[in-house]
């Protein structure tokens, strides 16, 4: 089976061979040449000057406003981009592309375009919202909500005839996932200053600690009306309710949209939305994605998506399943509660992982969870392990020595970084 490049700018992943490399879609001047991905969202606060976040969303051959570098225009930039992404997933040879309804005609032939001039080929295209919907096996009407840097997208699909098709689509302006990043920062730095008079923003340094630790903080108060935070050798107390008016124009939008249809469609949401304090849990019915769906649709579906040898052509509908299968096909609503009392702690009062973070995202442990360079997390009798792979684990800052795994533990392995957290059921 060919690669899958799922195109969404804030958090782009090419998956080969059950494991993924993630890079959000951050370009970093690095003297002549670019950084690109984590390595530089990681320095977005420090060289705010030397980055770029919108070359994805506006991909185009206008010259680069304010210029970075030798890069003539954002296509130069998504070309390093994809080279560099090819190359940390091990240079597979073909490629699907899943990408947002909101890439637009001309764009996607530019894109396919700059593909032409990389060291491997494009052999299939589909609509990544479809992907997603059809990993849930959704019926009638759906509405799939994905950040994007710039904005949020929400896009409408419905079945008719045993197909499932992309119908609609509605961009979210303001709503994308830095400018709620934003606000979940700037209340955070309010928290600082008034519990210790310290504003983490004015420094770079400080404020590169917030936006660091952003992803972490959001899902601890999954299951907490509190939290503490550290910057700077401050330390802060965040509240749950604090964050929560951070979505609230996202929430508004969207719930704006889905009353404009009296059918009361099917909501979907990322990853990166459901760690909105609350947001999902205001949608009942709701279902959060995973960024598993998009390859396991297209393991699924691989014979309408592969176009080995033909002229691409976007796929925009699919067959509808034949019922849903799996816990995925549970509302959000109908899930254990993220608020709820925790249960599930070793008996040694040390927390038990049940989720792994990456970046903003957190998924489920699954026992031979893949990592990097061959490394994964297995689960036996005594907890969680690391399967041993290429290179050094490195975990909490120092080499792992076999020892079982706990929530907070920090895994550091092939250039990615992860960490195990505590979901309360």
């Amino acid at each position: 089976m060919a690669a899958l490049l799922d195109i969404l700018d804030s958090e782009l992943r090419l998956w080969q061979d059950g494991r993924a490399v993630r890079s959000p879609g951050f370009a970093l001047l690095d003297g002549d040449s670019y950084r690109y991905g984590e390595d530089a969202r990681s320095h977005a606060r420090r060289q705010p000057r030397n980055i770029n976040t919108r070359y994805w969303w506006q991909l185009g051959t206008r010259p680069l406003q304010p210029a970075l570098g030798p890069a003539r225009h954002t296509a130069d930039l998504v070309h390093g981009h994809l080279l560099a992404l090819h190359e940390a997933a091990g240079r597979p040879g073909e490629l699907v592309l899943a990408v947002p309804e909101s890439l637009h005609k001309e764009q996607l032939s530019l894109l396919l375009g700059i593909i032409r001039a990389c060291p491997f080929d494009a052999v299939g295209l589909a609509n990544r919202s479809l992907l997603v919907a059809a990993a849930h096996e959704a019926r009638g009407s759906a509405c799939h909500l994905e950040l994007q840097l710039h904005q949020a997208l929400l896009t409408r699909l419905d079945s008719d005839g045993g197909e499932l098709t992309v119908t609609a689509e509605q961009v979210l302006p303001g709503c994308g996932f830095l400018a709620l990043q934003e606000s979940l920062v700037e209340a955070i730095a309010r928290s600082f200053i008034d519990n210790t008079r310290f504003d983490p923003r004015r420094q770079a340094e400080t404020e590169q600690q917030l936006y660091d630790n952003l992803g972490t903080t959001l899902a601890a108060l999954r299951d907490a009306d509190d939290t503490i935070l550290e910057a700077g050798g401050y330390r802060s107390r965040i509240s749950y309710d604090a964050l929560r008016a951070a979505g609230r124009r996202l929430h508004d939008s969207v719930g704006r949209e889905l009353g404009r249809n009296g059918d009361a469609p099917l909501l979907l949401v990322d990853p990166l939305v459901d760690l909105l304090p609350g947001f999902t849990q205001s949608f009942p019915g709701a279902r959060v994605a995973s960024s598993r769906d998009l390859p396991e649709a297209l393991a699924a579906h691989g014979e309408r998506i592969v176009q080995p040898g033909e002229a691409l052509h976007l796929v925009r509908s699919l067959p509808v399943g034949n019922g849903a299968t799996g816990p995925r096909s549970a509302p959000a609503s109908a899930a254990a509660s993220p608020r709820a009392p925790a249960e599930g702690r070793r008996e040694t009062g040390t927390p038990a992982p049940t989720h792994l973070l990456e970046g903003g995202q957190a998924a489920p442990l699954v026992d031979n969870m893949p990592l990097a360079d061959g490394w994964s997390l297995v689960h036996g009798d005594g907890g969680w392990r690391l399967a041993p792979g290429r290179g050094t684990a490195v975990v909490n800052d120092g080499p792992w020595k076999g020892a079982a795994l706990a929530a907070g533990d920090r895994i550091a392995v092939g250039g990615g970084q992860w960490q195990l957290i505590e979901v309360r059921a």
